[in-house]
């Protein structure tokens, strides 16, 4: 089957079920007034370690509304992505709703706000991974009802919580990361197995 993106009803249900899984930014933002905010995106990854760099996308609109992250992050350049795992996937998940932006969304999931070090914006502090931010540059994307501002962000510190990690490396089975799939399915990340990466010996023989 060949699809035209152009030309095809439900083109996005196709393009979110074939990027998969996709990791969950908890994005907890606050406006220059004081309001703060806490959403989920599943548009996010890592782009660079050196300067740490983190990009997540979000539509610009809801109705005729702009959402309330990327107003925040557009106005003070701060944010905090904070990691999804399995103990607090339901209380993100209730915090995907479209709320007022007075609503405090940590109180209406059960969620508590842990204050940052260096930024305005609080952690969520269930999260076994903050990391603190500060806004680089957004990127529209589309237009009309589709545009998108594309996030890119630089982390200026992390939290993580103690159990997590082993010297340099984080335990995957102790931070239970969860992935997004599609309309309303998510994954549990923890089966996993290893695959070393080959090293290119120009000195040995080709095969076949």
């Amino acid at each position: 089957m060949i699809i035209d993106p152009n030309n095809f009803e439900g083109f996005n249900r196709v393009f979110t079920g074939v990027i998969v899984p996709r990791p969950i930014a908890f994005v907890s933002s606050m406006s220059a007034d004081g309001y703060v905010n806490l959403a989920p995106y599943s548009f996010f990854n890592a782009v660079s370690y050196d300067p740490p760099t983190i990009v997540f996308s979000s539509s610009r609109h809801v109705g005729d509304k702009q959402k309330d992250t990327l107003a925040n992050i557009e106005e003070t350049g701060e944010f905090v992505i904070n990691i999804v795992s399995d103990e607090i996937a339901e209380a993100m998940n209730i915090t995907a709703a479209e709320y007022p932006a007075e609503a405090d969304e940590f109180q209406i999931a059960g969620l508590t706000q842990a204050p940052s070090q260096i930024i305005r914006p609080p952690r969520v502090a269930e999260s076994p991974v903050n990391m603190e931010c500060r806004l680089n540059q957004v990127i529209t994307i589309g237009q009309g009802v589709h545009e998108h501002g594309l996030v890119i962000g630089e982390v200026v510190l992390v939290h993580l919580r103690d159990d997590i990690i082993d010297g340099h490396r984080i335990n995957h089975q102790k931070l239970k990361p969860v992935g997004r799939l599609a309309g309303n399915m998510y994954c549990h990340t923890t089966d996993s197995y290893e695959m070393v990466r080959p090293v290119h010996n120009p000195d040995a023989q080709r095969v076949g």
